[in-house]
């Protein structure tokens, strides 16, 4: 069997290691998808093949760099190529050494979940976190996260909030975090209108008491957390918005892009690592890998954070509600105070964005750059957001 097995498998580490063309992007893709192949078959021959194309790799690759710098294929370019999000799909060299998926969610099932609770509203159960209480003197904040992140982004401003007296509220969206995830077709259809709809009934079990102030970050549901504030002025009494598409020139990332695409977009939204990846791609910062697991975890769990995730993005009408919230917000349209904190490391959307959201309405919208941060300042710099909210509000 060895000898089989050996002879099976020679020729291709022959023309990995031998020919001229082994050190190009698509030969390094190709030894990977060999070695994934010869694990589930042969192990002990995946073995001896992981060995040799790792040395090929290595001669390869310094032949490369004396040659050129072209970057090595990444199939998850679209998204970063930060170290912690590489070494979290590294094909181990034998994979039981880092342990499968099920070792995986043991080791994280726990983390995340500060503050949290969960809450039954009408058909479906939110996760959400709390900080503070009703009673508390400064008001009501409630904290609206973005795709395909959670609220536990909102974790350590909530906490240090609710210590200058503020009573805090972050919600997961339906279909996001450890909220549920209903089937698309089967009650929920993850449309805009559904998203306020849900979110309104929300408010009313949690009992929330109006006006209160609202902080909104990020693209896709952080944008309807925008659209539903349109529709609700007389509700909230300050808004706050952080890296957020605020104009018709905000750009679409990538990641949207690719969901929109049948098929590959089936594909796209399965990337367990997808949510990491997209928070580091728009930041200046590696996260941590106790973070990463927490923002990793949902869609390791199950397959329905990414068809939820797939069908949201596909339902939304990017530019039509970019414009909208450019039109609604502007001068004549809404009078209440609006501070826009911006991470001006945002690698998604340009400093630009919020300079040109502000003209519209410079009389109600304050401007707050904040130096050191990308698209997620909450969790880039959160003692930052932190100041610019306890001034503003």
């Amino acid at each position: 069997m060895a000898s089989s097995s050996s002879s099976c498998f020679s020729p291709p580490l022959r023309l990995l290691t031998t020919s001229s063309s082994s050190s190009s992007p698509i030969s390094r893709t190709c030894c990977v998808s060999i070695r994934h192949h010869l694990y589930s078959k042969h192990p002990r021959a995946a073995r001896r093949c992981g060995t040799a194309i790792t040395n090929a790799s290595a001669s390869d690759s310094n032949e490369t760099d004396a040659k050129d710098s072209t970057p090595a294929f990444n199939p998850f370019g679209f998204v970063t190529d930060n170290p912690s999000s590489r070494n979290a799909i590294q094909l181990p060299e034998i994979p039981a050494e880092d342990g499968n998926v099920g070792q995986m969610l043991y080791r994280t099932e726990d983390k995340g979940r500060e503050y949290g609770r969960s809450v039954k509203c009408g058909e479906f159960r939110w996760f959400v976190r709390e900080t503070g209480t009703p009673e508390s003197r400064r008001g009501t904040v409630v904290f609206l996260h973005g795709a395909p992140a959670q609220s536990y982004s909102y974790r350590v401003v909530m906490s240090q909030m609710s210590d200058l007296g503020f009573h805090c509220i972050a919600p997961d969206w339906i279909g996001f975090g450890f909220s549920e995830k209903p089937q698309p077709g089967y009650g929920f259809d993850y449309t805009e209108k559904e998203f306020h709809e849900e979110f309104d009934r929300l408010l009313d079990v949690l009992g929330v008491k109006t006006p209160f102030k609202l902080v909104v970050q990020g693209f896709l549901v952080g944008s309807y957390g925008l659209t539903w504030a349109l529709k609700n002025q007389n509700r909230i009494s300050s808004l706050a918005i952080m890296n957020t598409p605020l104009t018709v020139s905000s750009p679409i990332p990538g990641l949207f892009q690719q969901l929109r695409i049948p098929l590959f977009g089936e594909f796209t939204c399965q990337n367990a690592v997808m949510a990491e990846r997209f928070i580091e791609a728009g930041s200046a910062y590696v996260l941590k890998l106790e973070k990463a697991d927490v923002y990793r975890l949902p869609y390791l769990k199950s397959s329905g954070p990414g068809f939820a995730l797939l069908e949201a993005a596909r339902k939304a009408n990017f530019k039509e509600t970019a414009s909208q919230v450019a039109a609604g917000f502007a001068s004549g349209s809404w009078n209440k105070p609006i501070l826009v904190a911006w991470g001006i490391a945002d690698k998604y959307l340009p400093q630009s964005v919020a300079e040109e959201f502000q003209k519209g309405n410079p009389e109600n919208v304050k401007l707050k750059l904040i130096e050191g941060a990308g698209h997620m300042p909450q969790e880039d710099w959160p003692e930052k957001v932190v100041e610019s909210l306890r001034v503003f509000l």
